[in-house]
């Protein structure tokens, strides 16, 4: 009897079949693409933690990375996970074990959805696709916060903290005035190069490569910021880099290192709650607009191409409110004319 007799001729290769519907394959091309159109490298690295995210979601259900099996549904069972199952900074040794709690934020959830937006939006522009699994998948509810700023107790406090006869902590000191100063993300301040200082304008530029918006700026520093970056330049000039925030063996400065020196710096200082490098702008930008600076220079030194995420970004505090009530309540009117003296029968 022939062996052959009822079985399937195979023609095509399943491996071949496989690759060409592989998530990391689609993946890798996707990432390839966004290196050419000159994303910034905060965003590179944050399409390939998020990628990374979903990846972890697809083992835990025991899924193939095949792009043929993502639909709605699963991008929702995703969602749902999110919020529900994954714990949050899980195996982290950085973080102690009462920060890793189940459920992650509405806004941690949203940026990991926006990587997905982007790279099912890619293949099906490039044809790999006949449908956008994100495209009727809206965003999780975010609660409106209200955006932590420090006082100006708390930043002198925290300014106090470096000891400045030492380098890494100078540096750190000249860091957080550089980022109070000129309202700047930590990546754009830590990208600072020697050549992006004018001393004789006191500008610093924001080349566009590094900024968030894509998009150069010149952001102005006072004299004395300039003047601790003089000095702080000074003092690296034995490692011979271009960068103004390098580590005690002449590497760049990286965001993770600053961060762990600043929640010490705030340890040191007494200061509660969390501290982190953004906090510095929040604060500038609040400070800025309640000092009676004008919201579109803000918008400029900020580098928002829309008004409107300046008007979302910051949040006058509850003592700039209440000033500002007092001055212009319309019961100042009313009351001053009330209030006249009465003339009391006897």
């Amino acid at each position: 009897m022939d062996k052959r007799t009822g079985k399937r001729i195979k023609n095509d290769r399943t491996t071949a079949k496989q690759s060409e519907h592989s998530l990391d394959r689609l993946f890798e091309r996707f990432y390839t693409a966004k290196v050419a159109e000159g994303r910034a490298r905060g965003t590179l690295e944050n399409y390939r933690l998020n990628y990374g995210f979903f990846c972890e979601f697809l083992d835990v259900r025991k899924l193939p990375k095949d792009v043929r099996i993502i639909t709605t549904d699963l991008i929702r069972e995703y969602i749902v996970w999110m919020l529900t199952e994954k714990v949050r900074f899980e195996g982290s040794k950085y973080k102690p074990d009462y920060e890793q709690t189940v459920g992650l934020s509405p806004v941690s959830v949203n940026t990991r959805l926006r990587t997905l937006r982007t790279f099912f939006k890619f293949l099906k522009a490039e044809g790999d696709i006949d449908h956008d699994p994100m495209e009727n998948v809206k965003n999780v509810e975010e609660d409106e916060n209200e955006i932590e700023v420090l006082s100006v107790d708390e930043l002198k406090r925290l300014l106090n903290a470096p000891n400045q006869r030492k380098y890494s902590d100078f540096r750190d000191y000249v860091l957080m005035n550089v980022l109070l100063d000129g309202f700047f993300r930590i990546n754009e301040a830590l990208s600072i190069r020697k050549q992006d200082i004018d001393f004789s304008s006191g500008m610093v530029t924001v080349r566009a490569e590094v900024a968030k918006s894509r998009r150069t700026r010149f952001v102005p520093l006072k004299k004395n910021t300039m003047k601790l970056l003089a000095e702080l330049i000074k003092e690296t000039e034995e490692f011979d880099s271009d960068y103004v925030f390098l580590a005690n063996y002449g590497e760049p400065l990286s965001a993770n290192h600053f961060r762990s020196r600043l929640k010490e710096y705030a340890r040191k200082a007494g200061l509660r709650g969390r501290i982190h490098p953004h906090l510095f702008r929040h604060t500038a930008a609040t400070m800025f607009l309640e000092a009676g600076g004008d919201i579109r220079h803000l918008q400029l030194i900020l580098g928002h191409s829309d008004l409107r995420m300046v008007m979302k970004y910051t949040h006058l505090s509850k003592k700039s409110i209440k000033n500002q009530h007092e001055q212009y309540s319309p019961m100042n009117e009313v009351i001053s004319k009330l209030n006249r003296e009465r003339k009391i029968l006897r």
